[in-house]
């Protein structure tokens, strides 16, 4: 014989419902269902969520997980909800992601920056490309002073 019988699990899994309430679990078919979804997982690499022997064989465990009240059977209401909870987790995991990528990117940045300023500081002889100035943007001091000169000659000798 089975320790625990179905009897035995279905009172368990039953335990929380009130009197008049639609119980969760209501056949054997159910519990079996639900033990070896869990033996599924275990088998996969999920750590069981009791002590166990190393002997003890997985569907033996779920069994006991259910038995010892570690391990719920949720109805279809209880289930819809825990997707939706799993989905908005999902979603904030998301968004911390993107946001920690966008400072990581902003740091690299801002580290970036003070190297590139470290390094002026340290050879102050080199020439970054935002200190040089082309040769056409050039203005030759001697050419614009010759102009004002031009300029004031004809205005002279215009009256």
């Amino acid at each position: 014989m089975i320790h625990p019988s179905y009897v035995e699990l279905m009172k368990v899994v039953n335990e929380g419902t009130d009197v008049g309430e639609e119980p969760v679990v209501n056949s054997r078919y159910s519990i079996v269902c639900a033990t070896a979804k869990r033996a599924r997982q275990i088998i996969d690499g999920k750590e069981p969520l009791i002590d166990y022997h190393e002997k003890d064989k997985p569907l033996s465990i779920a069994v006991k997980e259910l038995y010892e009240g570690e391990l719920r059977i949720l109805n279809d209401d209880e289930a819809a909800e825990m997707a939706e909870q799993e989905k908005k987790v999902k979603e904030i995991i998301r968004q911390r992601r993107e946001e920690a990528e966008a400072l990581a990117k902003a740091q690299e940045k801002e580290e970036n920056e003070k190297a590139a300023e470290d390094d002026a500081e340290a050879d102050p002889d080199a020439v970054s490309d935002e200190d040089s100035v082309d040769k056409d943007d050039a203005i030759d001091v001697d050419d614009a002073s010759d102009d004002e000169a031009d300029d004031s000659t004809t205005d002279e000798s215009d009256s």
